[in-house]
């Protein structure tokens, strides 16, 4: 915490950077190049080095420094690191070698497996500062349920990863460790807000990795740096230690959920963490479930979600996912989905339920960095129809920034998410439930009242929703994790409405999983008048932001620019079914066949 006589939040930034880069460069210059026996390492998934420890071929020890090696290229390419714990870790490989030389057995499933975890997940000995510069130097005195579980299954903790200010959107940049990178290209996202996760397993720089997940968190960080992820329902993992911004808000709770580079590997994960008591005994008492498959599964699936239209690449990743599954026999089936609105209204009111007071107080003296403006919305309940109006007059600043600092450009990311849901409900359900819903996303501060009245209506979205199962008796849902592939650094400030793709699905507590699909092709990609015309995003469900994705010589989308970014698609289940949504990404995968995504396929491409 802070001392009597604080230094500004630049000192502590520049202090805790060097820190860093100091331990980077000591591993740097004991090892100067890179092995050429680290790539047999880096091209084994977790249960691969595992079953190669236990065969006598491989130590811990050696597997741990290739992943070293590999995670402090990954941060001279991405800033993807926070916390460096290569000592403890090596301490940790020695003396599970030591165990299984006397042994000849393996502590557990995880033996000598590199672990890396989200930067608000406490690891003892170390800082969880979730980029904010008053959380510095406050070391965690215990492990979080997880971290302590992978332990004890023999994985070895060795780095923590960057995430956004807040953690409340999906760019990845703080003023404490700055910007984050994709691993594909230095001009954009790693997408947020596990993103510096998602860009070191996209790098191969850790064998297996733990985000977190309360909008899309997850899911899109591993959909733009090309990796799998898995978003469980509550209540299957403990999330103590797993710190949040805004700690009490159990409506629609933060789940703790894992990042790799195959399905294998987000399966082993669960195995080890699922139905485990941790230190609270919150997780319901159900351990992983084996299930089997029928031969031919029955999955719905939508290109696009109805707020914003998704653009090329995306809808392809969707349609080459189906035609490889009818491929393999199964039925695959188009169905228009909910109207995610209330969803989303929903989601707003509860984040702002405090006038954002619980999130603003994490802050301290750090700047705001350009895609957060929550002052504003704080109030935004009283002034936004003018403001709307202004906004929509200004021209667009430019966007992009240095590659690693944070902008100081315009900031009005909340505000473009509700200027978005205002346009909608206007046009929408301005003849239904818009005046009411108004009142609902209008709060700044609940009463208990408010509040109450606010959780009710999350019956809605999980009847509506539940609807679709028995009407169409899917087994599962394919459809985009965002409209975009990964957008250029400062663009998520405009496009807030993207996440409309991936937060419903935690309104209303669907398990869902991330599966990586193809690459951006500018041949295959590129934008028709459908997309470009001026008019764009007449009549489908947001002509602002889908003027500043398709719109004019600016636009941000652009395949030529995003020439060999991935694209990945989400599957989702039923609520509790979380084993069945595992077992239908192996399907997916196996359908899918050989591309070049997993271990050992990162490739220095864009740099």
């Amino acid at each position: 915490m802070w001392p009597f006589s604080p230094p500004s939040w630049k000192a502590i930034a520049e202090d805790k950077r060097a820190y860093r880069d100091q331990q980077l460069k000591e591993y740097s210059t004991n090892h100067p190049s890179l092995s050429e026996t680290h790539g047999q390492f880096l091209k084994a998934d977790a249960s691969q080095i595992v079953l190669n420890i236990q065969s006598g071929m491989w130590t811990a020890s050696e597997v741990l420094e290739a992943y070293i090696a590999r995670a402090t290229l990954a941060q001279t390419r991405t800033n993807c690191l926070t916390e460096i714990m290569f000592v403890n870790a090596r301490k940790q490989a020695e003396d599970l070698d030591r165990e299984f030389s006397a042994t000849k057995k393996v502590r557990g499933r995880l033996h000598g497996v590199p672990v890396s975890f989200k930067d608000n997940y406490d690891v003892a000995g170390f800082d969880s500062t979730m980029g904010f510069t008053q959380q510095a130097n406050n070391p965690a005195s215990s492990d979080a349920d997880v971290v302590e579980l992978v332990r004890k299954e023999g994985g070895i903790p060795f780095v923590k990863t960057n995430l956004p200010q807040t953690m409340m959107f999906f760019e990845c940049t703080n003023p404490l460790w700055g910007r984050t990178l994709n691993p594909y290209s230095v001009d954009h996202s790693s997408g947020g807000s596990s993103g510096g996760e998602g860009a070191l397993l996209g790098m191969d720089g850790s064998a297996l990795g733990w985000g977190t997940d309360i909008g899309g968190s997850l899911r899109i960080p591993a959909a733009w740096s090309g990796c799998y992820g898995f978003k469980p329902g509550f209540g299957r993992v403990s999330a103590v230690g797993a710190k949040t911004t805004i700690p009490g808000f159990e409506s629609i709770a933060a789940v703790a959920g894992p990042m790799g580079r195959t399905v294998a590997d987000i399966e082993l994960a669960c195995r080890v963490v699922f139905g485990q008591p941790g230190s609270a005994q919150c997780p319901a008492p159900v351990p992983y479930r084996t299930i089997e498959l029928g031969q031919k599964l029955r999955f719905g699936y939508y290109v696009s979600d109805g707020f914003v239209k998704a653009s090329p690449a995306c809808q392809r990743g969707v349609k080459e996912t189906i035609e490889a599954l009818k491929r393999a026999g199964h039925e695959c089936i188009e169905f228009e989905p909910p109207d995610p609105g209330r969803a989303m209204g929903l989601f707003l009111a509860f984040v702002s339920s405090d006038g954002y007071k619980t999130l603003l107080s994490w802050l301290g003296p750090d700047s705001q960095v350009d895609s957060r403006h929550l002052s504003f919305i704080a109030n935004a309940h009283a002034i936004l129809p003018s403001a709307i109006r202004n906004y929509r007059n200004r021209d667009r600043p430019e966007v992009g920034c240095d590659h690693y600092s944070h902008g100081s450009q315009k900031p009005f990311y909340m505000t473009q998410l509700w200027e978005w849901h205002c346009e909608y409900l206007e046009e929408n359900l301005s003849k239904s439930s818009g005046n009411s819903m108004w009142k609902e996303i209008g709060i700044a501060r609940c009463t208990i009242e408010m509040y109450v009245a606010l959780t009710c209506p999350l019956d809605r979205p999980q009847t509506e929703r539940p609807q679709v199962w028995d009407k169409y008796h899917f087994d599962g849902i394919i459809c985009p994790i965002s409209a975009m592939p990964a957008l250029p650094h400062g663009a998520v400030t405009y496009t807030a409405a993207l996440s409309a793709a991936t937060i419903p699905f935690n309104v209303v507590d669907s398990p869902a999983g991330s599966i990586p699909v193809t690459r951006v092709n500018p041949t295959l990609d590129g934008l028709t008048p459908e997309w470009s015309d001026p008019k764009v995003g007449t009549g489908h469900g947001s002509p602002v932001v889908e003027r500043y994705l398709y719109g004019g010589e600016n636009a941000f989308y652009d395949a030529k620019k995003m020439a060999g970014l991935p694209i990945g698609v989400q599957i989702v289940g039923k609520r509790w079914e979380e084993e069945k949504v595992v077992e239908m990404m192996k399907v997916i995968d196996r359908a899918l066949g050989e591309r070049e995504f997993g271990p050992g396929c990162w490739g220095d491409t864009k740099f």
